[in-house]
């Protein structure tokens, strides 16, 4: 098997897409994403297909991989904050409530068929005190993230439970990218 084109730079879709054994190369996106509309769930599913197609036409008769994940709260999409200040807005507004994580994720088969859904993970954030959010956003961590926050990391420590997939947060649900590399045909315990 040829190694999968994984369309992200993402160390932590790295480090989920090892677990399944199977190898891959990293080609990261460079499509245009600003002018994709629609809900946090449109939008990732746009967003993956976008990315997986700009990546594919690199690589014909390739497996493309490709994923985007957004963190909405009430009718806002919350993407990687711009500077401190709006990631400190970010995780007051995620502070005391729950939130919805979508992935969108894209599976390009050599053929050109495609696999794409959307995996969404309800997170719940405990009451978060100014001096928390300071101290957090101090690290550097909530800065390259979708909804100033790493569930996987420092985090962690604010969420009170999820319903869903945790590895969704993580910027990869597990679970849709299995049934997508079965149905592709992908035996991830014999490569």
């Amino acid at each position: 098997m040829q190694p999968i084109i994984l369309a992200s730079q993402s160390p932590r879709r790295r480090e989920l897409l090892g677990l399944y054994g199977i190898p891959f190369v990293v080609d990261p996106s460079q499509a245009d994403e600003e002018h994709v509309q629609g809900t946090g769930a449109q939008r990732v599913q746009k967003l993956a297909q976008l990315k997986c197609a700009e990546v594919a036409a690199r690589h014909p008769g390739r497996m493309v991989l490709a994923a985007d994940t957004l963190v909405c709260v009430d009718d806002e999409i919350l993407g990687k904050p711009k500077d401190e200040q709006d990631a400190s807005r970010m995780l007051h507004l995620l502070s005391g409530r729950a939130h919805e994580v979508h992935t969108g994720v894209c599976l390009r088969l050599p053929d050109g068929r495609q696999l794409c859904g959307v995996d969404t993970t309800r997170v719940f954030f405990l009451p978060l005190s100014e001096q928390n959010i300071r101290r957090y956003i101090a690290t550097g961590e909530p800065m390259d993230k979708a909804g100033a926050y790493g569930i996987q990391g420092r985090a962690g420590i604010f969420v009170s439970h999820i319903e869903g997939s945790p590895s969704n947060v993580i910027g990869l649900p597990l679970g849709l990218l299995t049934h997508f590399l079965t149905q592709a045909g992908v035996d991830f315990f014999e490569t």
